[in-house]
């Protein structure tokens, strides 16, 4: 048994798919599918179900593959106790991102790390947030920028911002010319949501619930569309498909020629930025760089938040 046989189980695990989980592992599928087939030997159990479509693990393989997390963990542990015995900022922080923060601050993000701490480069990994937890569970992942809720309570975890959102609505559209806008007047317009697994879709949900029903013929509502990306969304809004609702940092600094940003009336709503990581992750002057960098990013707009 290796360390890389359990990093092949656990990535088949997550994927549910031996292609996938291949290219995750960064080898091809006959090596990993001998690997595990070896495991499997060696162990005199099985523990995946090989289907047509989706590959599931059977109940037995289950614990193994969690025991099996925690060992890859408990040796990277071992790498990181190294590192930081010489020094705790040298070498790569593998940071992952939620899809409608990374575009808006990875950017300015990179730069301050870059200026703050060059002998710790990032390596970064943009996903949905239940895809992020499990890598930072599975310790693919030191730690990830998030917005709360999310469901895990075994994450240490820092606030990094509180940011408010915007209306994006064409600039053809009467509201346009507005100074700002009540949620209950979305009810009456066609709104863009991003796609599911988006937890920002989730957001603007709890921001204007109605359209969760997604009902063309529901009381006070016209009809809602979805997009793969919050800049996706905006070309709709650009193209008059509808308005929609996007987070501060993603409001470019220029007037856009097409698209009025417009703020909520009395109190926006918001979202709550956060810096997450295992508990069991020994480089903490690593996290606190990070978030230092974070700080010295502009963030416009948006109220940073400590301790």
């Amino acid at each position: 048994m290796t360390l890389t046989e359990l990093r092949y189980i656990v990535a088949v695990a997550r994927e549910k798919h031996f292609g996938r989980a291949a290219e995750a592992c960064f080898v091809s599928q006959p090596t990993l599918s001998v690997a595990v087939k070896k495991l499997e030997e060696e162990l005199d159990v099985k523990l995946f179900e090989r289907g047509s479509a989706e590959v599931s693990v059977t109940p037995l393989g289950e614990e193994i593959v969690r025991q099996a997390q925690a060992v890859l963990e408990q040796a990277q542990a071992i790498k990181e106790i190294a590192k930081r015995g010489k020094d705790p900022l040298a070498g790569p922080l593998r940071l992952g991102v939620i899809y409608t923060i990374g575009p808006y601050l990875l950017p300015d993000l990179v730069r301050a790390a870059i200026a703050r701490v060059p002998q710790m480069p990032l390596i970064l990994q943009e996903n949905f947030t239940v895809k992020l937890l499990d890598m930072l569970r599975t310790g693919e992942l030191d730690c990830a920028i998030l917005a709360e809720p999310f469901m895990d309570t075994n994450l240490a975890m820092a606030p990094l911002y509180e940011e408010p959102f915007m209306v994006a609505v064409p600039r053809s559209h009467p509201m346009a010319e507005r100074d700002a806008i009540n949620a209950e007047e979305l009810k009456r317009e066609t709104m863009l949501l991003l796609g599911s697994g988006h937890c920002f879709r989730d957001h603007v949900l709890e921001v204007c619930p109605e359209f969760a029903r997604f009902s063309s013929d529901a009381e006070g509502i016209r009809k809602s569309f979805e997009g793969s990306s919050l800049e996706t969304i905006k070309y709709m809004v650009a193209a008059g498909m509808g308005v929609t609702v996007v987070p501060r940092l993603s409001v470019p600094p220029e007037p856009h020629p097409y698209i009025k940003f417009i703020p909520f009336e009395g109190h926006p709503p918001t979202r709550r930025v956060v810096l997450v990581w295992r508990r069991s992750f020994t480089r903490y002057e690593a996290i606190a760089a990070l978030r230092n960098a974070v700080y010295d990013c502009p963030l416009e707009g948006v109220t940073r938040l400590s301790e």
